[in-house]
């Protein structure tokens, strides 16, 4: 008898990857069947995605599935993605333009611009959401104040992950996780927002029914089912958002734990069974993102390895092209604790030249700056791990809860050095994996959806039955210690 199979679809900012997960007795085998490259297209001076070829692509992933799985034994799909970007559709079914990229300069100045009808506090106070620049109240925000017919135009605002749900199935929906991370949801309504719909005259009939985590959206449209061989498969909504499907699969226990959900941003925080919106998590704009079977994800985002990403692209670009096993090796060679940054400084957010920025900040914070790859790349490491330590410090504050171990999921949880240096900044143990969280934790909620798994603790034993895992325990806290002083005083006088 076949066991029951399923076909994820991770839509990264970089990457898609298509995994198919096969729940056996005590065990979940995965296969990686399909990947494909993502990215911004330039048009002018804008960014976009290229919606249609991302749709081609997560149709051949079907049918790859289905040849790898056998006919008939394709149980369901299920689509995660980042978080915040979306597409406009209009009347007739059509997507109106291609989504812009989250990093798109359509938004600049236009958060700022929302504090003056609506106070920072009463946004928070209304959604519990930390404040990003492309948060999607600021793209539609945008949308309004520089494209107002397109506003008019559209029948339905869906997410990236739904948008493609949508053309699949033909059924709009909004999925909590990522329904959540708009800053237009109300958690203690349950609902979306009326009153930031109306203090901002945006249409609230753009936004589709919300429905949780695991929910059967319907079969493939007959003209998908035929095209990729795989009639009748059910489409069923997981955590979309990536973060929330990543932290499904933390193969934790306990409550005592915290989570690192690690690459281009790292996604640092906790599972809390309701929001937490004072004082405290204004300050330190933390945010309170939906999570499954009834909880929250208390965070704060980090601009993670982006840094890294873009010095390794600069560099190559200088003719210096290096794989990032050489660039860790690199900094691990380096002298430690040179020079340290705070990686959500906003000259980190789109620069030109990553590593002249890093060499800039250090001057105007009155430190020496990386003279080479390797110092450059080990003050990016600590920074990370340091960062790490400052919002878990702040996290344990503001939720009254210890924590005493630390999860790292997600590509970078390969990263040797890093998790080493977290293990030691924050004096707490690290463990890493599984590096491809955010598809298992899709597989696990689509099995929870169609009744192969009784809920998520049984999704979380699979994971610690059948990935390796690699504990990295904290050391030389003496060095650490006097490197956080140093940090902390950055950060909190904005690297002024």
């Amino acid at each position: 008898m076949a066991h029951p199979g399923y076909l994820a679809i991770d839509l990264g900012a970089e990457s898609g990857r298509a995994v198919t997960g096969t729940f056996e007795k005590d065990r979940l085998v995965v296969e990686e069947v399909h990947r494909f490259l993502n990215g911004p297209v330039r048009v002018f001076d804008h960014l976009y995605w290229d919606a249609l070829s991302l749709f081609r692509e997560i149709k051949a992933s079907i049918g790859k599935a289905r040849e790898a799985l056998g006919a008939g034994n394709l149980n369901g799909v299920g689509i995660d993605s980042w978080a915040v970007d979306f597409g406009l559709v209009g009347r007739a079914g059509t997507l109106l333009a291609n989504p812009r990229h989250y990093r798109d300069p359509r938004t600049d100045g236009v958060m700022d611009a929302a504090f003056r009808t609506v106070s920072r506090r009463e946004i928070f106070e209304r959604t519990g959401i930390q404040f990003l620049p492309f948060n999607t109240l600021y793209q539609l925000l945008a949308v309004k104040q520089q494209e107002p017919g397109l506003l008019e135009a559209a029948d339905r605002l869906l997410m990236i992950g739904e948008l493609f749900t949508y053309f699949l199935t033909g059924e709009a929906v909004a999925e909590f996780t990522n329904a959540t991370t708009t800053q237009l949801y109300d958690p203690r309504a349950g609902a979306w927002s009326d009153e930031l719909f109306s203090a901002f005259g945006l249409p609230k009939r753009l936004m589709a029914g919300i429905v949780p985590p695991g929910t059967v959206v319907g079969p493939l449209l007959a003209s998908v089912g035929e095209e990729t061989g795989a009639p009748g498969v059910k489409v069923v909504v997981p955590a979309v958002h990536d973060t929330g499907s990543a932290v499904v699969a933390v193969p934790a226990r306990g409550d005592d734990w915290a989570f690192i959900s690690s690459g281009t941003w790292s996604l640092v925080g906790m599972e809390v069974p309701r929001p937490v919106i004072d004082e405290e998590s204004l300050k330190y704009d933390f945010t309170n993102e939906g999570g499954v079977a009834g909880t929250f994800r208390f965070l704060k985002n980090v601009m993670g390895l982006w840094l890294l990403q873009e010095c390794r692209r600069t560099w190559a670009d200088q003719g210096k092209p290096l794989e990032y096993a050489a660039i860790a090796k690199l900094a691990e060679e380096a002298p430690p604790f040179s020079a340290l940054v705070d990686p959500d400084d906003p000259a980190f957010f789109r620069p030109a030249d990553m590593p002249a920025e890093i060499a800039a900040y250090c001057r105007k914070t009155g430190q020496r700056p990386p003279a080479s790859v390797a110092q450059t790349a080990r003050c990016v490491f600590e920074s990370l791990a340091l960062k790490y330590r400052y919002v878990i410090e702040r996290l344990e504050r503001a939720s009254g809860r210890k924590i005493n171990v630390i999860h790292v999921v997600g590509g970078g949880s390969r990263n040797e050095l890093l998790n080493q240096m977290t293990a030691d900044a924050t004096g707490r143990p690290v463990i890493a994996g599984p590096a491809e969280s955010t598809a298992l934790g899709n597989l696990i909620m689509q099995a929870v959806g169609t009744g192969t798994l009784s809920g998520v603790s049984q999704g979380r034993e699979l994971v610690r039955a059948s990935v390796p895992l690699k504990e990295y325990r904290p050391r030389a806290a003496s060095a650490w210690d006097d490197a956080y002083g140093r940090f902390t005083a950055l950060v909190e006088r904005g690297g002024a």
